[in-house]
């Protein structure tokens, strides 16, 4: 891959690459790559598919993201006919996902913190995905219970649901387990969705009305990987979770 766009921010620099032979795109953050696409704007990464499936599982007709990188989640679901609305710290990120991975132009965006956001509006959402990262780790606010009530608060009470993308690095890493952990003092029902013994993987921590949902499979295929993806996403597992805190 070559890269084909820079764009510098008091945040960090985001750098895209293509690949030349077939279109792929990738969205790096500093050292952290956090978007890969296909040509036509399709996820390829794994965990963006698990979630999309989940959130159609959960029947959610309204959606806020918090955190974009290439936007490729909020593209599946804005082409599945779901209301979505972004916010990333980084006014960078919605310019650099409209231009390279296909954001379409029309998706309400907001810059600013996910935490203010939410705190300055009574809007109420039938899900809110958490992908939000310095680095390679999720702000200690959004791990806090204070967000999380008040993520609580702008939930459907019927069918709300929270959803937290959680990188981690190996089965001793206990990330999500202590995510899901401070969930369990806000919401009765908290899940967590992964793949043991994968090494620098991607696990869902859900929380609110995921009682019901299903282990995820591969809704839109992208052009290229499909089969490989569709596989990664069958390893996942719902597992119980310790109490790390």
């Amino acid at each position: 891959m070559q890269p084909i766009a820079a764009v510098s921010s008091v945040f960090g620099e985001i750098t895209v690459f293509k690949n030349s032979s077939d279109g792929t795109v990738l969205y790096a953050h500093g050292d952290c790559f956090q978007s890969e696409a296909d040509a036509n704007g399709v996820s390829l990464a794994p965990y963006i598919h698990a979630l999309h499936d989940l959130i159609l599982q959960a029947g959610a007709r309204r959606v806020l993201m918090i955190g974009c990188g290439g936007g490729t989640l909020a593209t599946l679901l804005m082409r599945s006919a779901i209301d979505v609305t972004v916010v990333d710290i980084d006014g960078s990120a919605f310019d650099v996902a409209r231009r390279y991975f296909a954001l379409p132009s029309d998706l309400a965006c907001h810059v600013g913190d996910g935490a203010a956001f939410l705190q300055g509006s009574d809007d109420v959402y039938d899900a809110i995905v958490l992908d939000a990262y310095e680095g390679d780790r999720i702000p200690a606010h959004f791990c806090a219970a204070p967000f999380l009530a008040l993520a609580r608060e702008r939930l459907s009470p019927a069918r709300g649901c929270f959803l937290a993308n959680v990188h981690v690095l190996h089965d001793l890493d206990t990330t999500p387990d202590r995510l899901a952990a401070t969930m369990g003092t806000v919401w009765e029902d908290v899940r967590v969705l992964d793949a043991r013994g994968r090494a620098k993987r991607n696990a869902i921590v859900m929380a609110g009305a995921v009682a019901a949902l299903a282990p995820p499979r591969l809704i839109v295929r992208p052009a290229i990987s499909a089969d490989e993806i569709a596989e990664e996403i069958g390893q996942l597992a719902f597992r119980p979770f310790r109490d790390r805190r």
